[in-house]
């Protein structure tokens, strides 16, 4: 197979902007009137303004008591050479009460020819000249990446783990016959190992994952480990310690059981409101969007990852810069006002290397997430979002529904359905519009003619006291009374593109698989109906909200036809209305999404369940002779034989061990795996925690026996699911060039 990657090849075109670069250099004769001058010498200054700019406005220092100041400071604006536009110049004399307007001038961008300086002299009034150096320039770079290949540090980290996994696999499977054992690299399976959102109970359950395949080797055969929303929280918390990878999920997750056994409603004490609401005023204060998803992520991070607030993603970096461990993977949506998830949603994928969506080919070095774009190009940097910020967004479902994570339900009806069955319910306005929380009065009212018990009203109240203090701090109110303002809102990094998107997701999706009449089938017409529309390029800022919005798997990420996958390990933690009912759901949407955008997936039958029952896992295989078809191997939050064995193979003898492991997820009434539990006494940490580590310990073999069909189909198929990892010499930035077009090519 040729080297060469064929997926940097994919054209992503977008306009060409320019940068005009603006220095104030002088002024001569100063003036504020012969009677003004008179009373007071002028202090100068400049204000520079072109409306149609983003940062539109600039402004020099002011010089005290000059009336020929020389400031010689320089300044950028990156435009949109299509549209008209005009420098205004303001002369301006600073006072201590109000600044006063000496005079104006204008001057048409467009007069200035691109790659030529100029100097201008602009008479402002009868006497006044103010002289200003002017040059505009093609941008012949952006911030952005604009490719669907993988970026350079993602495939060096592959080349560096292909090595690893190769010795891990090895290790896996010494007992097996030398057949199975890769012999060289090209028969090396890409493995991923997913978890699914679900709240606490989610990252509970995949602790005990993690616990499992570290444990087992498992782990070291993994390429990637993606998330979503109630998984993240996990694999932050894990990949954010100091000890991992050299330490062990075993001892973290101790330390985790320990965050999550105490109330997280002490951290609504004022204490600690006043320190997150310093934060959001910081924040608002520079320019950066501000939503309910900052105080959550304030909130998500101090109760998993206190004392490490300051940590970021790019931070990662060091925990698998030499193959050390799998990729981490995280996940949102970019939702659209006025269009159900459920029908639109752009993935936005995070990992310690880039951010982006794949679906446009477009990303960013995680320190620029966040900051103002316009054109491809950064035209106001702020530094890099911490982490828990980061946990906020993926898990934004929660602050979305934070009357919940409170227990204040909206009515007696809601307060036993399941997060999953409330965001059915949400329609658009919901997340993005008016949505008033319940009144603090009414609460309270509530509180004391019903028969709560004085813990719950205690609860009610304390709820009301933080709506009181955080809309008595914030003048604008919408930040928590409506579902928008919880929502988590960020710079549109692609602001003023013309983006040619790959559709469907994948470009060569023709090539590589071919979807059958009866797969193209669907049930609901509705769903995912409108995923190939474009973003919107004009909208200075975007939503970004839980995935677990649209499906609760985070399938997409690994799909990406450029990470060449060939083993999937799913786990679902996702709520269902018994212990006993079908686990498919969320599966079968993540195939229908894959179907739809013509990525391979395997066959998954709902009848399975019918024929096997319910189980622990369940395995889905590609049809003979689909190369590039992953196995899934789909894990699934069932208490069946660990009811009766402490290990696998290993009896429980005493009435003890029986009564610990003796209990319901779904179905037990008193609810301590809600999805809206974020708070885990020890024993139910431990029973779900012990449970799927359990779960995954007992089906190693099914794990064993898949990698080793997928080092076989490898050997007999070097070109199964492949992908080049050459580096790439040269920047594709510099490869950038114009055309007579007015496009970009790259």
């Amino acid at each position: 197979m040729s080297s060469i990657d064929p997926y940097q090849y994919i054209i992503v075109e977008h306009q060409y902007s320019h940068k005009f670069k603006v220095t104030v250099v002088r002024a001569e004769n100063v003036t504020k009137g012969a009677i003004g001058d008179l009373l007071d010498t002028p202090d100068p200054y400049v204000e520079l303004f072109i409306p149609s700019a983003p940062e539109s406005r600039k402004r020099t220092k002011h010089i005290n008591n000059n009336v020929n100041p020389v400031w010689n400071e320089s300044f950028e604006f990156i435009l949109d050479p299509n549209q008209e536009n005009v420098l205004e110049i303001t002369l301006m004399d600073a006072n201590y009460v109000m600044d006063e307007t000496l005079g104006t001038a204008s001057f048409p961008i467009s007069k200035i020819k691109v790659g030529q300086a100029e100097l201008v002299p602009f008479l402002i009034g009868k006497v006044t000249k103010v002289y200003l150096e002017m040059t505009l320039e093609v941008c012949s770079s952006t911030d952005l990446h604009f490719s669907m290949a993988l970026c350079d540090k993602e495939k060096l980290f592959r080349q560096k783990r292909r090595d690893r996994v190769m010795l891990g696999i090895k290790n896996l499977l010494k007992m097996e016959k030398p057949r199975f054992l890769p012999s060289a690299v090209r028969e090396v399976p890409v493995i991923a190992i997913l978890g699914s959102g679900g709240g606490f109970r989610a990252m509970v359950g995949f602790s005990g994952v993690m616990k499992a395949l570290y444990e087992s080797g498992i782990l070291d055969c993994a390429t990637y480990v993606a998330g979503l929303s109630g998984s993240t929280w996990y694999m932050s918390t894990l990949y954010s310690h100091p000890g991992f990878p050299t330490k062990g999920p075993k001892d973290i997750n101790m330390e985790l059981m320990k965050s999550v056994s105490s109330n997280p409603l002490f951290l609504l004490l004022p204490q600690h409101i006043k320190r997150y609401i310093e934060a959001l005023w910081r924040k608002k204060a520079a320019g950066q969007p501000v939503t309910f998803t900052d105080i959550f992520g304030m909130l998500i991070g101090e109760t998993l990852i206190p004392g490490r607030m300051d940590t970021k993603l790019s931070h990662m970096q060091e925990k698998v810069d030499e193959g050390q461990c799998p990729l981490p993977l995280f996940t949102c949506l970019h939702v659209k006002p006025d269009v159900s998830e459920l029908m639109f949603a752009d993935w936005v994928e995070f990992s310690p290397y880039e951010i982006g969506m794949a679906k446009y080919g477009t990303f960013m070095t995680p320190d620029l997430f966040g900051s103002k774009f316009f054109m491809g190009s950064v035209v106001k940097k702020y530094e890099e979002n911490p982490l828990h910020f980061l946990m906020g967004v993926w898990g934004s479902a929660f602050s979305i529904l934070f009357n919940r994570v409170l227990g204040v339900s909206r009515s007696n009806n809601t307060g036993g359905s399941t997060m999953e069955e409330e965001l059915e319910q949400l329609k658009p306005e919901h997340i993005l519009g008016e949505d008033t929380l319940d009144n603090d009065n009414e609460v309270l009212r509530k509180g004391t003619e019903s028969s709560e018990t004085e813990e719950e009203f205690q609860k009610h109240a304390q709820a009301s006291w933080v709506h009181r203090m955080f809309t008595s701090l914030i003048s604008d109110s919408t930040l928590f009374n409506t579902r928008e303002g919880r929502a988590g809102k960020v710079h549109n990094f692609m602001l003023g593109l013309n983006l040619n998107s790959s559709l469907p997701f994948s470009p060569f999706g023709d090539l590589m698989y071919s979807v059958d009449e009866e797969d193209a089938a669907v049930a609901d017409p509705d769903e995912f109906d409108r995923i190939y529309e474009p973003l919107d390029v004009k909208s200075k800022k975007i939503h970004i909200v839980d995935s677990g919005l649209t499906f609760n798997l985070p399938y997409p990420l690994i799909l990406r036809p450029q990470r060449g996958v060939d083993l999937i390990i799913s786990f679902d933690f996702s709520a269902r209305p018994s212990d006993s009912s079908p686990p498919f759901k969320e599966l079968l949407l993540a195939e229908k999404w894959a179907r739809m955008n013509k990525l391979p997936f395997p066959k998954i039958d709902p009848k399975v369940f019918d024929r096997e029952g319910l189980k622990e896992c369940y395995v889905f295989k590609p049809k003979k002779g689909d190369k590039n078809c992953p196995t899934i191997i789909h894990f699934v939050l069932a208490n069946i034989d660990f009811r009766n064995f402490k290990a696998p193979g290993v009896p429980r003898d005493t009435e003890k061990e029986k009564e610990f492991a003796d209990f319901d997820i779904f179905d037990d009434p008193e609810t301590p795996y809600s999805t809206f539990n974020f708070q885990y006494p020890n024993k139910a940490f431990r029973q779900l925690h012990d449970l799927m580590e359990f779960n995954t310990l007992n089906n190693i073999e099914v794990i064993k026996e898949a990698i080793k069909e997928n080092v076989l189909l490898r050997r007999e198929n070097p070109s199964r699911c492949s992908v080049s990892l050459s580096l790439s010499n040269i920047d594709t930035k510099k490869l950038v060039k114009k055309e007579p077009s007015g496009k970009l090519h790259i």
